[in-house]
């Protein structure tokens, strides 16, 4: 079959391990001070390892491969784990994925940085990146807001500190399938809606990473270039970096 899969460029890898950490499925390992790819069907292809690959090493490219097989995933990592308890599917390197690990927030701590509540600033519907037209009026020439879907729910100023005056759209890079359609359509709002700029807004567990991986994959598929700023929130709600890249 047909389907993304991650590929290791070796000539750039230099054997940090970063990617191996951010695959919850334990998809790679450092062999031999390379990156490598143990199992096609362990790589879901979501591509949550690009994001931290400092040398570009890795990409996502749709090619035939062996199914993703979520039953052989649990398998892979009860034996990492040296027969351990069962966790979830998305669960890694002796521990379940933190996008998935059940926490109870008992106190409320206030950020370190808060900002004001306010009225709404979404300006628009639908905002589920699967059903936005890129050619929708109000996306011609606008500020994009790219957030993952708990962004929203984790960070109290979202509306006032980052959808005021920006247009929305919403994805998680883990639980959607529609990948290539959601580089299509993030191609075509660079090149066909000519949006101003583009701020991806992600939380800090590893499988978002591959939300803001798909957001540089599309503008360098793009026959124009927009600025690019990547905004990564902490469980608590926190701001942990905000940055152009």
């Amino acid at each position: 079959m047909k389907r993304n899969i991650v590929i290791i460029d070796e000539s750039k890898c230099d054997g940090c391990g970063l990617c191996a950490q951010a695959c919850a499925e334990g998809a790679i390992r450092i062999v031999a001070g390379k990156a490598k790819l143990v199992s096609e069907t362990y790589c879901d292809g979501l591509g949550a390892c690009l994001g931290e690959c400092p040398r570009g090493a890795m990409t996502v490219e749709a090619r035939e491969a062996a199914a993703f097989d979520p039953a052989a995933v649990q398998e892979h990592l009860e034996k990492a784990r040296g027969g351990a308890a069962p966790a979830s599917v998305h669960g890694g390197h002796g521990q379940a994925c933190p996008s998935a690990r059940m926490m109870d927030f008992k106190a409320a701590a206030a950020p370190s940085d808060p900002m004001a509540a306010g009225p709404s600033a979404l300006t628009h519907w639908p905002i589920q990146l699967q059903l936005i037209a890129p050619a929708a009026p109000y996306f011609k020439n606008a500020d994009l807001l790219l957030s993952a879907d708990c962004a929203a729910y984790a960070l109290g100023g979202f509306h006032a500190g980052y959808l005021q005056g920006r247009r929305l759209a919403i994805a998680c890079p883990k639980l959607d399938s529609e990948q290539d359609v959601y580089l299509e359509k993030l191609k075509s709002l660079i090149e066909d809606a000519r949006i101003n700029t583009l701020t991806v807004i992600i939380m800090q567990v590893p499988c978002c990473s591959g939300l803001f991986a798909l957001a540089q994959r599309a503008c360098a598929a793009a026959s124009r270039k927009v600025p690019l700023k990547r905004v990564v929130v902490g469980l608590r709600g926190e701001i942990l970096s905000e940055e152009w890249v």
